[in-house]
């Protein structure tokens, strides 16, 4: 669903700190922290865009990990982690920001937490807020997902299909099924975030910042929980 979909509502006052999204994979993570950075005016912060503007802008991280990547190799986490380190040092974090996707593993969940304990800058604790949905209905959001290539439009065969079958409704355009949104795919994308990423959900289940929403539900109504959380998460710590 795109974020047209879902009229602006600004949150109420309210220093957002740290906060981490988790969830599985389709569960609407970057959609989410779309509307957060919207209603809260912080930066969302995925390894993926810092990955990449590290690349673009030719820094040292960043030819490392291009080194790597051409030689087929996974970037290791100490190199992301120093990313994510560079990028927690700018500006624009002061008031807080949405990690997406990091940690992923729990190894970097336990370097994270080290880091922001030491970190001078921070004066917040992070907060951990996991999406929840049905494996059979991710399942479905990804297995039915088409997307135009003009305009971006997302569709869903299930859930929100368009007028006519196969085409944009803004503009007549085919629509797309992405290589990687098959059944195949999926079973292998939930086996790596069961063996990795599923475990840096238990860390942080047990440290009594931590909160689960129900995904299943509109996005309106996702948003809003993941904001109540976060609400009753920051003034349980004060």
């Amino acid at each position: 669903m795109t974020s047209e979909s879902r009229p602006h509502t600004p949150a109420p006052a309210l220093l957002p700190g740290p906060v981490l999204l988790l969830g599985a994979p389709g569960v609407g993570k970057g959609t989410q922290a779309q509307f957060l950075m919207a209603d809260f005016g912080i930066p969302q912060i995925s390894t993926g865009d810092t990955l990449r503007d590290n690349i673009a802008r030719g820094t040292d991280l960043g030819k490392a990990a291009k080194g790597l990547m051409d030689q087929g190799q996974l970037v290791p986490d100490d190199l992301v982690n120093d990313m994510v380190k560079a990028r927690l040092s700018q500006s624009d974090v002061e008031r807080g920001y949405i990690l997406d996707g990091y940690p992923r593993t729990l190894g970097q969940a336990e370097w994270l937490d080290a880091h922001l304990v030491s970190a001078a800058v921070e004066t917040l604790p992070l907060v951990a807020i996991n999406i929840r949905v049905d494996e059979q209905e991710l399942l479905r959001r990804i297995t039915g997902r088409r997307i135009c290539p003009v305009c971006k439009t997302i569709y869903n065969i299930y859930s929100k299909p368009p007028k006519k079958e196969g085409v944009c409704d803004n503009d007549g355009t085919p629509l797309q099924h992405r290589s990687d949104d098959t059944e195949e795919a999926f079973t292998e994308r939930m086996k790596a975030y069961n063996s990795l990423t599923a475990p840096v959900i238990e860390h942080y289940s047990h440290q009594g910042r931590f909160r689960e929403v129900d995904g299943a539900r509109s996005v309106e109504e996702v948003t809003a929980s993941i904001e109540s959380a976060l609400r009753e998460l920051r003034q349980a710590g004060e």
